[in-house]
């Protein structure tokens, strides 16, 4: 599986900020407080940033990359239909 970058290089440099930004305070506030275990998850998504950062890639934005235009219909489907119900409401008030 070919993998290619879908990640610009300020957005990365930014993702690697971010993320060694909350892998120090998640790891800081794992030496106050060894038993959380929200602590390590949260590290590991600062290093999951970071990863994301150095590689270039996101699975995310690869998703809505992908299936971006089934999104965007969806979104635009349900904002119409909400549309049309609050124009009924008018009408009938």
């Amino acid at each position: 599986m070919k993998v290619k970058t879908n990640v610009g290089t300020i957005n990365a440099l930014i993702r690697i900020t971010a993320g060694l930004t909350v892998l120090s305070w998640a790891t800081a506030r794992m030496i106050k407080q060894p038993q959380s275990e929200s602590n390590l998850i949260i590290a590991m998504l600062g290093g999951m940033k970071v990863a994301e950062g150095i590689v270039r890639y996101c699975p995310v934005t690869a998703l809505f990359e992908e299936n971006g235009g089934k999104i965007q219909d969806m979104i635009k489907s349900n904002q119409s239909e909400q549309t049309q119900g609050q124009q009924d409401q008018l009408i009938s008030v």
